[in-house]
């Protein structure tokens, strides 16, 4: 998968072998993608909200990622003929593949936003903290300016730690422009619990946003990197994660600062999206939902297209039985008003362009084997309820 992910020769490229995009096309991308076209991608989307699902996250495949020889040889794209070169092949496709994205989502769901498809002048920048070139600028400027009009929120995603200080700055400075909407961000950070730096970095973005009065858009995420990061910036085991990103949602969801979160100023109004295959975290999130402090905060819950199924069934019955719950206590009440939505997180684009993103998640599925078991009660248990329901014992 590796080899095909970041190999440039033709018989490698699955939009250049008819066998080999075949062959991914039927099984690692039906699993994880949405498609490939309107069309696809429709009937993907379609399929997933007729589930019960409020929404999707949609993402623009095309991406970048560094070896560190090309980390330290980048070159900045900024003179010279490969100006016009850089513009033509990289940021306008890539510019031109996200506003595509939003117009194939509606109210309610997210775009997935990859700074590094941009390519070079992107990584540049990023790598270096400067501000986005030019044309970089005119193109984020229209893609944020039709997410405000769509009102569909993007997700700036967190990429390799070479180039996610970078990141964080130019998400800041789109979130103060637009997140001027209390409780509700069209921009979103995105921060990865396995890192040891993350709890500070988030800290000091949460005082930025209650000093300066915007709101603060946060998706959370244990990370998707371990390929690429440095080891020893990373959580020395995965409880150390697990027990960071508890935290730090527990944090967020009630607008409290606690063990991992902490500064001085007041808490300020944030969006919340927990990107989580882990049940336990899930549960854990549900409950602190329930509770007085968290009511009015904007709250999705979300995991991968084609990864941890009995989560996301988990969370969808939840969320139609608090429904009928409250149907019953007041039939006037909208359903599941404070219930964490639900979505599910999916990328489109050809064969070739999802190969990076593929390979993440078979990196993320080498411990399949471990969570076999739990899925597979969780889906007996499901079958069990849905068998209940039809009968009428449920």
């Amino acid at each position: 998968m590796s080899t095909l992910a970041h190999s440039n020769h033709s018989l490698l490229n699955p939009d250049k072998n008819p066998f080999l995009r075949w062959f991914l096309k039927k099984t690692f991308y039906a699993q994880f993608c949405a498609g490939e076209n309107a069309v696809e991608i429709s009937r993907t989307i379609n399929g997933l909200k007729g589930l019960g699902f409020n929404g999707v996250i949609l993402g623009y495949a095309r991406e970048v990622v560094l070896t560190d020889a090309q980390t330290r040889d980048l070159s900045s794209c900024g003179e010279g003929p490969t100006v016009e070169e850089c513009i033509r092949t990289e940021i306008i496709p890539w510019a031109a593949g996200t506003k595509e994205t939003l117009q194939l989502t509606e109210p309610g769901d997210f775009v997935s936003v990859k700074f590094s498809g941009a390519g070079r002048q992107a990584l540049y920048a990023l790598k270096n903290r400067l501000p986005p070139s030019q044309p970089l600028k005119k193109a984020l400027d229209e893609i944020c300016d039709l997410a405000v009009q769509r009102d569909v929120p993007l997700l700036f995603d967190a990429e390799q730690d070479a180039i996610q200080g970078g990141i964080d700055d130019w998400t800041l400075e789109y979130q103060r422009k637009y997140n001027t909407k209390p409780g509700h961000a069209i921009i979103y950070g995105t921060y990865q619990a396995y890192l040891k730096a993350t709890p500070a970095r988030l800290s000091s973005h949460l005082a930025a946003a209650s000093n300066e009065g915007f709101t603060l858009g946060v998706k959370l995420v244990r990370g998707a990197y371990l390929g690429s990061d440095p080891r020893h910036i990373i959580h020395d085991t995965k409880a150390d994660t697990d027990a960071a990103y508890d935290s730090i949602a527990s944090s967020l969801i009630r607008r409290q600062w606690g063990p991992m979160l902490q500064h001085k100023v007041a808490f300020p109004q944030v969006s919340i999206i927990l990107g989580s295959h882990n049940l336990e975290s899930v549960c854990k999130a549900r409950q602190i939902r329930a509770t007085p402090q968290s009511a009015g905060t904007e709250l999705a819950i979300a995991q991968l297209q084609g990864m941890a199924d009995e989560v996301s069934c988990e969370l969808l019955a939840s969320r139609q039985n608090a429904g009928l719950e409250e149907k019953k206590a007041d039939p006037g009440k909208l359903p599941c008003e404070e219930s964490p939505r639900a979505y599910k997180y999916l990328v489109w684009g050809t064969t070739k362009e999802c190969m990076k993103y593929l390979l993440r998640r078979a990196h993320e599925n080498k411990d399949a084997v471990s969570r076999t078991k739990s899925g597979r009660d969780a889906a007996w248990e499901e079958v069990k309820r849905r068998t209940k329901a039809a009968i009428g014992l449920a």
